[in-house]
């Protein structure tokens, strides 16, 4: 799996439906908000980037609306019908920022 850094925050592309991550339009709109997230899903509505943070199941902050384990129900639930989406996991051990 590939291997990006966010604002000094390392992720791994889990996922890359058709050819949904754009690194630089994703470090355009990555904010200080996603830093506690576990994962990042991205998708493309009107060619425009959408990014929903979610958390694993056991994370203290996790309920069904921001739970990993419900991701796919998100995508089909709330993003176009077969757009261009991505997933990203932080990684456990990260380059300085809000573990």
């Amino acid at each position: 799996m590939k291997k990006y850094v966010l604002e000094n925050i390392e992720y791994e592309l889990l996922e890359n439906y058709k050819d949904g991550f754009d690194y630089e339009e994703t470090k355009h709109k990555y904010t200080d908000y996603f830093y506690d997230y576990d994962y990042i899903i991205g998708d493309w509505a009107y060619s425009k980037l959408r990014l929903k943070g979610f958390y694993k199941t056991g994370n203290k902050k996790c309920n069904k609306i921001n739970d990993f384990s419900n991701h796919q129900e998100y995508i089909k639930e709330h993003c176009a019908y077969e757009c261009r989406y991505f997933i990203l996991r932080k990684m456990e051990k990260n380059l300085g920022k809000n573990n």
